[in-house]
């Protein structure tokens, strides 16, 4: 494992994201989803529950969750990044949308057990798919230019 690919590109991936997270949070989460936020208000901490929600008391969790999250997922990518084909932002971007594929399976399968209505599970995946393939793509350019293949 190489820990330059680990550590930058984990670190792209999450400011990627994040960056891409405030343009889809507010038309997906404030927007499409908010109604059936509210109303399986139950399943949401406290804090996102409230009204407003308090995002401020979140952050620092979503920050540090994200961190991990984004260094697990270059890791993986510093495995398996040879798999994919094209320049540097394409194979990021096609492991992003691998990655996304996974997950929207995985959601589907939770989906079976929690009830919840079938347009916040659909819409997470969709944000996913954006998100991640983008993200991926950032992650990809960065990597190449501090742990080129050989």
């Amino acid at each position: 494992m190489n820990w330059k690919v680990t550590v930058v590109g984990g670190l792209a991936f999450f400011v990627a994201t994040f960056v891409i997270g405030m343009a889809t949070g507010p038309v997906i989460h404030s927007g499409i989803l908010q109604a059936a936020y509210k109303a399986n208000s139950t399943f949401w901490q406290p804090a996102l529950a409230a009204d407003p929600p308090d995002m401020a008391a979140i952050m620092p969790y979503w920050i540090v969750s994200g961190i991990v999250f984004g260094l697990v997922i270059a890791g993986i990518y510093g495995c398996t990044r040879g798999s994919f084909s094209g320049p540097a932002w394409k194979k990021g971007l096609s492991y992003g949308l691998t990655m996304a594929v996974f997950y929207c399976a995985v959601l589907g399968q939770l989906s079976g057990l929690f009830y919840l209505p079938a347009k916040i599970w659909i819409w997470w995946g969709v944000e996913a798919l954006i998100v991640w393939a983008l993200g991926g793509a950032v992650m990809g350019v960065a990597v190449a230019k501090v742990a080129p293949e050989s």
